[in-house]
């Protein structure tokens, strides 16, 4: 079986992400994680974490991907003996330091190799597997061609299918420590390939010129996401173990939405293999267009096929339309279901209840209870809330409820 792992920022994506389908999820603690600016998880958390997968039949992965200092590295020994005692399924590591250190500290952990080592080649994989690692997780920058030789050559692999794509070589920046002294290989990225850009003549001070391409600019670093939804039949032929999202930064609808369309798809594409029609497997058109509704740069396949183009690393203007937005997080299922409201909802309100799977079902809010079982007529963001709907839904923890934004819904009319 081919393993689909999702990112988790928090608790609460946690739960939505392995509700969805999530086979496994990989978080990051206050400490040595290469998303600082996500949320993370204490330590109590990381317990919780760990027990609600186990719980739920998935797997617990953390971040331990910093490149560390000295300085750094006092601390690492005690993290690690901690992720031991409370039962990660996995370390995900890019550092050989604290490789070593975990080796040592609790060699029982299987260690996955992070994409931030930069692997991209058959060898290098083959030296992390020699001191140890389990899996590898392939630098972004392979072809297809490319991923089918490790497998051959008998390294378990990862490899990201979506998400967003960094201009430094598989992740690795220096432009956000010498612009904003935010050190994006310790975890604290400023994400400047998102910028605009001028350019200034060295003989002409104070004149810059744009560097644009319509009225909005050009984003000259920013690559398109990257989006292999249709080529995961490829992927799972080619013996790729784990197909992984990006997107510990995201909110929960991109967590939702996105682990549920690749759930389905991933799921169409092993029914079809078990049945012996994996000769040229065509992924219906529904699987890409599922994705429309969470917002992106516009989709690239990247390097599958070879060099991206200039195609694939310009788009015009800002993020696609995310054309609808979280309205709640079900947090005790059952009728009536308890909610935890991400925007204001009012009686009367007409939702969109996610399912698992690529199913919807709309609904009616016909009444509001608060905390103490007060009726009232609206809810604010971050109350918890009892909700009656028209028609009577039996909704399951975890899911999410969506509401089509007022501009859609007007134009919709």
């Amino acid at each position: 079986m081919t393993e689909l792992l999702a990112p988790a920022g928090n608790l609460e994506k946690l739960k939505i992400a392995v509700h969805y389908g999530a086979d496994a999820v990989y978080f990051g603690g206050k400490e040595f994680s290469l998303r600082a600016q996500a949320g993370n998880f204490s330590d109590s958390e990381q317990k919780e974490a760990v027990d609600f997968c186990h719980d739920h039949g998935a797997k617990a992965y953390v971040t331990v991907n910093v490149f560390a200092h000295n300085a750094d590295m006092r601390r690492v020994p005690d993290y690690i003996a901690w992720l031991y005692e409370i039962g990660v399924d996995a370390l995900i590591i890019s550092d050989p330091g604290i490789f070593r250190t975990a080796k040592k500290v609790a060699p029982e952990i299987p260690i996955h190799v992070s994409t931030q080592a930069n692997t991209t080649n058959v060898e290098s994989a083959l030296f992390w597997k020699e001191a140890g690692a389990v899996r590898v997780n392939l630098a972004r920058e392979l072809g297809i061609k490319e991923i089918r030789k490790f497998s051959e050559a008998g390294i378990d692999t990862e490899v990201f299918v979506h998400g967003a794509l960094c201009i430094s070589y598989s992740g690795r920046c220096m432009l956000s420590l010498y612009m904003t002294g935010r050190d994006a290989n310790m975890g604290a990225c400023a994400h400047p390939c998102r910028y605009r850009y001028a350019l200034q003549e060295e003989k002409r001070p104070g004149i810059y010129f744009p560097v644009e391409e319509d009225s909005r600019g050009v984003y000259i670093f920013n690559s398109r996401d990257l989006c292999l939804i249709n080529r995961l039949p490829e992927l799972v032929t080619a013996g790729v173990s784990s197909l992984k999202i990006e997107g510990r930064m995201k909110g929960i609808f991109y967590v939702a939405g996105v682990v549920r369309t690749y759930r389905a798809a991933l799921d169409y594409v092993l029914d079809h293999m078990n049945r012996e029609e994996n000769a040229d497997i065509k992924m219906p058109e529904q699987f890409m267009n599922e994705l429309k509704p969470f917002g992106s740069r516009g989709y690239t396949e990247n390097f599958f096929d070879g060099p991206p183009d200039s195609t694939d690393m310009l788009y015009e203007g800002g993020c696609a339309d995310q054309t609808w937005s979280p309205a709640a997080v079900v947090v005790r299922g059952g009728k009536p279901p308890m909610l935890r409201v991400g925007h204001i909802l009012r009686t009367g309100d007409r939702l969109e209840y996610m399912e698992k799977g690529l199913g919807i079902t709309p609904f009616r809010i016909s009444a509001i209870y608060d905390e103490n079982n007060r009726k009232t007529d609206q809810a604010l963001g971050g109350e918890t809330v009892l909700v009656h709907t028209e028609p009577e839904l039996d909704m399951e923890p975890w899911a999410v409820i969506r509401r089509l934004q007022a501009k859609k819904a007007e134009s919709s009319r």
